[in-house]
């Protein structure tokens, strides 16, 4: 190839792949949503926001952080979302591959023995011919078909990056609530175990008393009724507890050591930091599966493109240079060259209709991708706003149960006193400590709820992916 005809080549393709395509302009879907949540409790907030701040910043406990380390490595979901990353690369250039011509090289021999009858000579021979050459062919993208595949291929890995992006924040998320959960259950089997403890005593002190005939059958069957309900707690927790191991070596991957596991709620309450939550919605848009739902809407944005390019011409350039000769040693020498050239342009002209129907399949597309862009931005409101009504109560709700669980506690002692001034009746004393045992059980779910929705105020805002 000449010089300046291999200068004419590089001009024309850097002209074809800097070309526009037929691919309509993309304008992001107007926001379904208010502009702000009209939420209790959503005060203009100062600090970092959720979408900037690393999940090691926002969970400070350091045996937490291992944990969470643990299944970032093993977790098998998240390994399925990064291998999904390579195989959209993969097919990205495969595709990208289109905009540029494909050389190859080809060496061969071909040999036919010619028989008698067939033979000039009458003699049979073998006929033999070798052959060297290179090949190249190319499709002029002149109304950008192969561009708009080439976008939808970028726009598909860009997805898939993003999906694994949310779902590294909702496996942190995860991690973190069975963590906190795990806690919540290790504090409820050690107030069952403790009540169930006290009831025994209770129990062996009653019965005495009805051997001696100072206490009724009654009493000992009532007391009997709150022992086998704490023992029957006792187990329950117990069982959930090896639950929460299993979910946690689920989601790491592997056994989680006993020293990496909280001991106690109220410890583990601190190793969660809390969020300013006065923002506007607009940060909704930068949610990895909002993300990724707009890169879904621009992949279908440009599959029109491509749709609408197969109703043009399609030129193809296919060339090949070698060399043939009837021996191997004279592949090379003078006179053995060979070339050929064959320009090929396609114009469709009757389909019944097949251009115009996937056309119209990739509108409709578009169009769904973008009911499911809205409906993804709809959905993050909702879980935002859900997670802001719950802040807003939680601190008061907390406040409430432990000032529940002192008055119970106040009102136990007060009906043992005049239990044993033989004021007050056994039962009155079982009220009081059902009571007890009830608001110590509900403030510490109350506890977890509160842990478990600055998790969710963090993921649904975005956060954990860094």
């Amino acid at each position: 190839m000449t010089s300046p005809l291999r200068a004419l080549c590089a001009v024309l393709m850097a002209t074809l792949a800097a070309g526009c395509t037929l691919a309509p302009r993309y304008e992001r879907p107007i926001l379904p949503v208010p502009s702000a949540w009209d939420t209790p409790g959503n005060e203009e907030g100062t600090g970092t926001a959720a979408l900037e701040l690393p999940w090691r910043d926002y969970f400070t406990d350091t045996r937490l952080r291992t944990v969470i380390e643990l299944a970032l490595t093993n977790n098998r979901d998240l390994r399925i979302a990064t291998l999904n990353i390579e195989r959209a690369r993969a097919m990205y250039r495969i595709q990208r591959a289109d905009l540029f011509p494909s050389v190859d090289l080809a060496g061969g021999q071909n040999a036919q023995r010619v028989p008698e009858s067939l033979s000039q000579t009458g003699n049979a021979y073998v006929a033999r011919q070798f052959s060297s050459s290179a090949s190249a062919s190319w499709e002029l993208d002149f109304f950008g078909r192969i561009r708009s595949l080439n976008n939808q291929a970028v726009e598909l890995y860009l997805a898939t990056e993003e999906a694994r992006r949310s779902a590294q924040i909702s496996l942190v998320a995860e991690i973190t609530n069975v963590w906190l959960a795990m806690a919540a259950d290790r504090e409820l089997f050690e107030l069952a175990r403790s009540t169930f403890d006290t009831q025994q005593k209770s129990v062996e002190l009653i019965r005495k008393s009805f051997a001696a005939g100072a206490a009724s059958a009654l009493d000992l069957a009532q007391a009997r009724t709150a022992m086998e309900r704490a023992r029957a707690d006792t187990a329950r927790y117990t069982a959930q507890l090896a639950r929460d191991r299993n979910a946690l070596a689920m989601l790491t991957g592997a056994p989680v050591p006993e020293s990496l596991q909280a001991e106690t709620l109220a410890g583990a309450l601190s190793t969660v930091a809390d969020l300013p939550a006065g923002v506007p919605s607009e940060v909704l848009v930068r949610r990895p599966d909002v993300l990724q739902a707009e890169h879904m809407l621009l992949a279908a944005n440009a599959n029109i493109g491509a749709a609408r390019a197969a109703f043009f011409p399609r030129i193809a350039l296919t060339a090949g240079a070698g060399t043939a000769s009837p021996t191997l040693d004279g592949l090379f020498e003078s006179g053995s060259r060979l070339w050929t050239f064959a320009p090929q342009i396609t114009l469709p002209v009757f389909h019944a209709g097949a251009l115009r129907a996937n056309l119209n399949r990739a509108e409709i597309e578009r169009n769904i991708q973008i009911a499911l862009y809205e409906k993804t931005i709809q959905s993050a409101f909702r879980e935002v706003a859900d997670a802001l009504a719950d802040r807003a109560t939680l601190a008061e709700q907390i406040d409430a149960r432990s000032e529940l669980v002192s008055a119970a506690k106040e009102s136990y002692r007060l009906s043992e006193a005049r239990y044993r001034g033989g004021l007050d009746s056994h039962l009155v004393l079982l009220d009081a400590q059902r009571s007890q045992y009830a608001a110590e059980q509900e403030l510490i779910a109350t506890r977890l709820a509160e842990a478990s929705n600055r998790v969710m105020l963090y993921k649904v805002l975005g956060g954990g992916w860094k």
